[in-house]
């Protein structure tokens, strides 16, 4: 679907819906009103994922018709929830309708992205290339060196699990989802052992002069 045929697919659906603060009302407060808007939040988010999931349809050619349909009920509900637990942050810079249509986009897109990954082989023990980039021998040399001392950081300043947990988040792009579920663990927890993987990098390339103290904020984020 284009852009300018999804905007006239959501302001289609949009056309008649209730005002901004309306629907907020509507979805927070039980009572007249309060499960027909459920009904048609959760149709807005459907139109929202089946939009997302059609654009990452070359990413999908392998996976059935069937489990297409079954990511995007899926998207719609993990987006709904989300929604409504977040209902009391809309502050009307934009209509209720497109705050909302966004939420069904980015879970579509957390869902194509977890199933894709779900079959696959996680390379757990993926090795750091050199970095190949550099407009001079010297630029090149510099940063193949510090391309090789991240690798002996990695090999020798990190746990195992750390390792394996910071290469396949930051060097494979595994979905962290897919990772927790793996190996048998939350996402908080990768998170806290990604943070205490960084700022172990980070001492070990300060000590060993290819960081200076102050400067280290890339290994932070």
């Amino acid at each position: 679907m284009t852009t300018r045929g999804a905007e006239g697919a959501l302001a289609s659906v949009v056309a008649s819906d209730p005002a901004d603060g309306e629907w907020v009302r509507l979805l927070s407060t039980p009572g007249p009103g309060h499960v027909e808007a459920l009904q048609r939040l959760h149709e807005l988010l459907l139109r929202a994922a089946r939009q997302q999931v059609s654009r990452m349809q070359p990413a999908l050619s392998a996976i059935g018709r069937v489990r297409q349909d079954d990511i995007v009920n899926q998207a719609a509900d993990e987006a709904m929830v989300s929604l409504l637990g977040k209902l009391s942050t809309f502050e009307g810079r934009s209509r209720f309708s497109t705050w909302a249509y966004k939420f069904g986009i980015l879970q579509a897109a957390v869902e194509v992205n977890r199933n894709l990954w779900r079959h696959r082989d996680i390379p757990l023990d993926a090795v750091v290339e050199p970095l190949s980039t550099g407009a001079s021998p010297e630029q090149y040399a510099e940063a193949t060196d510090f391309s090789r001392a991240v690798g002996m950081a990695i090999e020798q300043a990190l746990t195992d699990h750390q390792r394996r947990v910071a290469l396949a988040l930051l060097v494979d792009d595994v979905p962290i989802d897919v990772l927790a579920e793996r190996l048998g663990t939350s996402r908080n927890a990768l998170y806290k052992t990604l943070h205490d993987a960084r700022t172990r990098l980070r001492a070990h390339l300060t000590a060993t002069g290819f960081l200076p103290a102050a400067l280290t904020p890339e290994l932070t984020r």
